[in-house]
């Protein structure tokens, strides 16, 4: 009875550790995000205390999430940018801030199109 209870404790805390790793993964991205950060304005500073965010254009910007809530909370920062500033013209993914246009970047496969639905939402 007691080695049954052992492994049944041991199976639950593998499949409880399991699950916590796999909610604490960041987004699979495609290749065309690279591209697409580089006119990202917020980025990733390295602090004592651990990483915060902060925005190229309002310096005033600060979030300082905690280790566990990092990543998570760019990507929600990213994906909300990405909503107002990207749009998809015919196969080329248009970039634009308050001023116009700043880059255009075509759409090479069906998965950076996919990402760029399933990620931005554009």
């Amino acid at each position: 009875m007691k080695n049954t209870l052992l492994i049944a404790l041991a199976i639950i805390f593998l499949l409880l550790g399991f699950n916590a790793y796999n909610s604490a993964k960041p987004t699979s991205k495609s290749p065309i995000y690279r591209e697409v950060k580089k006119y990202s304005p917020y980025y990733l500073d390295k602090r004592f205390g651990g990483l915060e965010i902060l925005s190229r254009e309002d310096k005033e910007f600060k979030e300082k999430p905690d280790n566990m809530e990092v990543f998570h909370r760019l990507e929600a920062l990213e994906k909300e940018w990405g909503r107002n500033h990207l749009k998809v013209e015919n196969g080329n993914l248009v970039i634009f801030d308050k001023n116009g246009t700043i880059a255009t970047i075509p759409i090479k496969s069906k998965r950076d199109r996919e990402f760029l639905k399933s990620f931005y939402g554009v």
